[in-house]
């Protein structure tokens, strides 16, 4: 038997019509989004497969990622009995693998990460927030860049460890507008100004971190499987360190690449949810072990296939 580990992708990775393979043809996709639906008051078919402006809105985001991924991961424990060594998530995707880590409820999760996406909103609420990929840089450089630029009174902090070459910061949207030329100077072949409203990893949500506490504390199970932190890129499996570490994670920034490189003992990972962005990043970061992915039945049909070779 193979060991594997489930993998979750986080925010940039919805698009219109995720989940509705499966919604056509999986009475378990059926049932789950009428769930979530009755659960949120939030018509998740008319989120998830028509034109519209909410698909985009970090509340509405988070709980739509979250449904796709536990739907993928769900369909697949369905036809396929394996059990994987660990799950871990890119940012939002760490509460997809709480659910499949048997940490919290889908059900449960969806209404968190519901919460959170409000709460991030709020602490941005003053207005300003923002995010920028970098691309082509080192990411010491960058980091030394930040931290330089926070002594001067500015405020950007790295968000998301993506690959090598591949950094996302966070701050103030300003502020990141008036160092592209800056990070150009030192190297990066590409600074984007990301078109986002919230600054996700940095220390520009610190309100948020209390506010989402009480609800990890009434969601979250005692004890589960192994859960690989986006904070430490180490394993947790208690409530306790639960509660810390994804307060934190709010704070502070995604190691995913860390995590992947950390946790390598494992002969395939599995990516469920929509697209494949996490099987693209794992083919930079870690060659030699495959990223498969379940997003619809084909993709799923053919994880089977590789697993059983």
């Amino acid at each position: 038997m193979k060991k594997v580990a489930f993998i979750f992708p986080g925010q940039g990775s919805q698009t219109v019509g995720m989940g509705k393979d499966f919604f056509e043809n999986s009475d378990i996709a059926k049932e789950m989004i009428s769930k979530a639906s009755e659960r949120l008051g939030i018509n998740f078919e008319e989120l998830l497969f028509t034109e519209n402006d909410n698909l985009g809105k970090t509340e509405f985001t988070q709980p739509a990622i979250l449904l796709v991924s536990s739907i993928a991961n769900a369909i697949f424990k369905d036809k396929y009995d394996i059990q994987a060594e660990f799950v871990l998530g890119h940012s939002l995707g760490e509460f997809s693998a709480l659910v499949a880590a048997g940490a919290l409820d889908y059900l449960d999760a969806i209404e968190l990460v519901h919460k959170r996406g409000l709460f991030m909103l709020d602490a941005c609420s003053n207005g300003g927030a923002g995010m920028m990929a970098l691309v082509g840089m080192d990411d010491k450089a960058v980091e030394n860049i930040c931290e330089e630029q926070r002594e001067a009174g500015k405020q950007v902090w790295p968000a998301n460890y993506n690959m090598d070459g591949q950094l996302v910061l966070a701050g103030i949207k300003a502020d990141l507008e008036s160092l592209v030329d800056t990070f150009k100077e030192a190297g990066a072949k590409r600074a984007i100004v990301l078109d986002m409203s919230v600054a996700s990893h940095c220390e520009l949500l610190t309100a948020a971190v209390e506010n989402l506490k009480p609800y990890l504390e009434e969601y979250l199970k005692d004890e589960f499987s192994a859960v690989i932190s986006n904070v430490t890129a180490e394993a947790y499996t208690m409530k306790d360190e639960a509660i810390e570490l994804l307060s934190s994670q709010l704070t502070s920034p995604v190691k995913y690449k860390q995590s992947i490189l950390a946790n390598t003992n494992v002969d395939a990972f599995i990516e469920f949810g929509n697209g494949a962005v996490l099987k693209g990043l794992n083919r930079k970061i870690c060659k030699q072990i495959p990223t498969l992915n379940v997003s619809d039945f084909a993709s799923l049909e053919k994880t089977i296939e590789a697993l059983n070779d």
